[in-house]
């Protein structure tokens, strides 16, 4: 069992930046597959980013490639999703998730999600 606490969520303004953390728990965190994913209002959940266990694996969504960076830190059970370059359509409410297996882009292959941080970019 994995419990996720995503935070680091806020309001900022357009070409600002933030760094979401998901600090997990369980003695098993380096062996999973990590992902973010974001909800805006009134649309579907999408896939941002993902890393795989080692952390030397990672994969970015078009709309957000060279703007966001996925990282983990194993010793400190925690994924990192720094956010460059703000702009307003990437506000969302941002989940963190774990997957036991190569994860991916669909959510319906993670295993455990956290409970979201908000994140509000103002034009």
């Amino acid at each position: 069992q994995v419990q996720l606490v995503e935070s680091g969520g806020g309001l900022v303004q357009a070409g600002g930046s933030l760094r979401l953390s998901c600090a997990a728990s369980g003695r098993t965190f380096s062996s999973y597959t990590m992902g973010w994913f974001r909800q805006a209002p009134g649309k579907e959940r999408d896939f941002v980013a993902r890393i795989n266990w080692i952390g030397g694996s990672t994969y970015y969504a078009d709309s957000v490639k060279g703007r966001f960076t996925i990282s983990r830190d194993n010793a400190k059970n925690t994924v990192y999703l720094q956010l460059n370059s703000l702009k307003s359509e990437d506000t969302a409410v941002y989940y963190c998730a774990a997957s036991r297996s190569w994860g991916g882009t669909i959510g319906r292959n993670y295993d455990y999600w956290g409970q979201g941080t908000q994140v509000t970019v103002s034009s």
